[in-house]
This record gives C-alpha cells, sequence and structure tokens, in this order.
C-alpha cells in the first residue's frame, strides 16, 4: 500500500507539472484539409484558453530570417541618442504610435512605471469611410526598421485571424465572427526595450503584473527569460517559446467578451538576477484589437445561472479608452 500510494504520488506531481505547462499546438493543423485535424486544434487552442489563457503556436506564417531582421532594427533604434529617440515622440497620440520613453507606463493599479521604454507600429490598412488611425512615424535614420515593421505587423495580424477564428468555432460562433471587427482594427505591434538595470529598482520591474487590454496577443519570441504567467492556483510559471513559436494569450476584451470563459491571465516580467543587471532584454507582441464599434456584451452562450453576466455592456473604443487612461498614457 506504502508502494502504491508513492506511485501516486509521484503520478500525481508529474500531473500538476504537466498542467503547468503552457499547452503547444500547431497552426498548420488548423489550416490544413484534414476535419478532424483541424477540430482537435480548435479543442486544444479553446481549453488551453479557458485553463490559463495561454498557449504557444508554432506552423504560423512568421519566418526566422524576418524575426532576426527585425530584432536587429530594434536594436539599433534604442542604441540612437536619447535626443533622437525623443524625437519621435509625439504629443497628443497616447503613445498609439512611435516613441514612449523610459518609464512613462505603468500597470493598472501601480504608480511606479514600468523599466521599459518601447515603440508602436499601427494599422496600415485604410478603409473608405472607415475607422480613421494616426499615420505611423516614420524613423529616418532607419529605413530598414520601418519595412520590416510594416512586414512584420501584417504577417501577425495575418496569424491573429486564423487564431480569432478557431476560437470562434470553439464558442460556437460563425468561424468568420471576428473578421469584419479586425480586418482594419487598431492592432499594435509593439518594440519594448527593457534598459539595463543601474540602480536598485524601488518598488518596479520590468513590466508589473497585467492583463491585455485587446482580443489576442502574439508574442515573438523574446530575448532574454523574464516573462512569467499566473497559473490558477495563483503560482507563477515562466513562459519561455523555442526558436520559431509565438506566445498567444487573451487579453480583457476577450475575457469581457466570453464573461470570463476565456481568461485573460495576469503575466509579468520580472528584473534579472543582480549578476545579469547589466543587459538588455528586448520584446515584441502583437496587439490584436478590433475596430472601435464592436461591442464587447457578453455573448449569451457565456452567460447562465452558474456564470451571471460579469460585466455591463461597452464597445471596444470606449474600453480601449479607459484603459489607456490607467495606464498613464491618456489624460
Amino acid at each position: 500500500m506504502g508502494l502504491l500510494f508513492l506511485l501516486f504520488l509521484v503520478f500525481l506531481n508529474c500531473y500538476t507539472i504537466l498542467m503547468k505547462n503552457i499547452p503547444r499546438v500547431d497552426l498548420n493543423d488548423f489550416l490544413s484539409n484534414d476535419s478532424s485535424l483541424k477540430q482537435a486544434f480548435v479543442n486544444d487552442l479553446g481549453k488551453a484558453f479557458e485553463n490559463i489563457g495561454f498557449v504557444i503556436l508554432k506552423g504560423h506564417y512568421l519566418s526566422n530570417e524576418q524575426t532576426d531582421l527585425l530584432y536587429r532594427e530594434i536594436n539599433a533604434f534604442f542604441d540612437l541618442g536619447e535626443a533622437q529617440k525623443r524625437a519621435y515622440e509625439i504629443e497628443g497620440l497616447a503613445g498609439q504610435r512611435g516613441y514612449t520613453s523610459f518609464g512613462k507606463e505603468s500597470a493598472k493599479g501601480r504608480t511606479e512605471g514600468d523599466l521599459k521604454e518601447f515603440w508602436h507600429f499601427g494599422q496600415y490598412r485604410k478603409k473608405e469611410n472607415g475607422p480613421i488611425y494616426p499615420d505611423n512615424i516614420t524613423v529616418e535614420q532607419l529605413p530598414t526598421f520601418n519595412t520590416i515593421g510594416k512586414e512584420i505587423f501584417q504577417t501577425l495580424e495575418k496569424t491573429a485571424q486564423s487564431i480569432l477564428q478557431a476560437i470562434a468555432l470553439h464558442l460556437n460562433l460563425p468561424e468568420d465572427y471576428f473578421d469584419e471587427y479586425v480586418a482594419y482594427g487598431n492592432s499594435i505591434l509593439r518594440a519594448i526595450h527593457y534598459p539595463p538595470i543601474k540602480t536598485a529598482p524601488i518598488n518596479a520591474v520590468r513590466a508589473a503584473a497585467h492583463g491585455d487590454i485587446n482580443l489576442i496577443t502574439l508574442l515573438m519570441g523574446a530575448q532574454g527569460k523574464g516573462l512569467q504567467v499566473m497559473t490558477k492556483e495563483g503560482d507563477w510559471i515562466d513562459a519561455i517559446a523555442e526558436e520559431g513559436e509565438l506566445i498567444i494569450n487573451m487579453g480583457d476584451m476577450m475575457a469581457r467578451l466570453t464573461n470570463n470563459k476565456l481568461k485573460s491571465t495576469l503575466h509579468q516580467v520580472v528584473n534579472p538576477p543582480r549578476e545579469l543587471w547589466g543587459t538588455s532584454r528586448y520584446s515584441v507582441p502583437f496587439f490584436m484589437h478590433p475596430s472601435a464599434d464592436m461591442p464587447l456584451n457578453c455573448l449569451d452562450d457565456c452567460v447562465s445561472e452558474a456564470y451571471p453576466k460579469a460585466y455591463e455592456d461597452c464597445t471596444a473604443g470606449e474600453f480601449l479608452e479607459e484603459r489607456l487612461k490607467e495606464l498613464g498614457l491618456k489624460k
């Protein structure tokens, strides 16, 4: 009996560790002509987003060559002098395009600024009589920075649209449910630089615990460890993608839409060990936003007696305005 009990504990521990890992899926399964592979992808993706809110994706449209080129150009931009970078910090844009200087953004509910600076590429397509977005900012010193930024933006946007189609099927919605809202959506590609830490931070980390605002986020392989995800049990686990993989997570807009059926999980970027304070970290998330008129009213199928409606009705535009103010990016 003692041996059986010991074996059971070993199995339980292994199962717990397995469940705390972030699941991996292959987009090729969803895009294949095999209906069973496609349905398995939808099931696995939906289960992951319900349980932990994160998944690691391979088989997407982004190449390693594109990734390497973007990171090279990002390094070149953040190596520019402070005056050169601040020339691209445009007043009145609430950080939605161009450069945002170090420490300006803080997580919801915190007063300390995150230990980062970043750049935003935004929507390039324009629709006649559609939403009007700020123009992208051109970095005169780095022509390739501008071209590869646009290329990566559109490649990740295409990948995100496929993921949203799979989510729609998981929610028993038409596969193209999200298409009209994201085709000209207010999405953002953010290039982040976490500079070397020179003095001991006081109550500040590279990115404090937060949930993303948007529908879904696609994170390109970051240069350096640090990203952590909170499990349902309240534990922090490392989120590490291999070369050629993307990390995808749910945002607060999707949580509202699904009445928390799909989880917008808290995540953070912690400071490195002291011996690595002198190193930079770079990261590139793509935030998939819908157009401002998309209703975020809780879906009927996600509301029940057991799960009463948790949110007031609002649009994506109204919710974004509220959150930008909470982040300190808009007055």
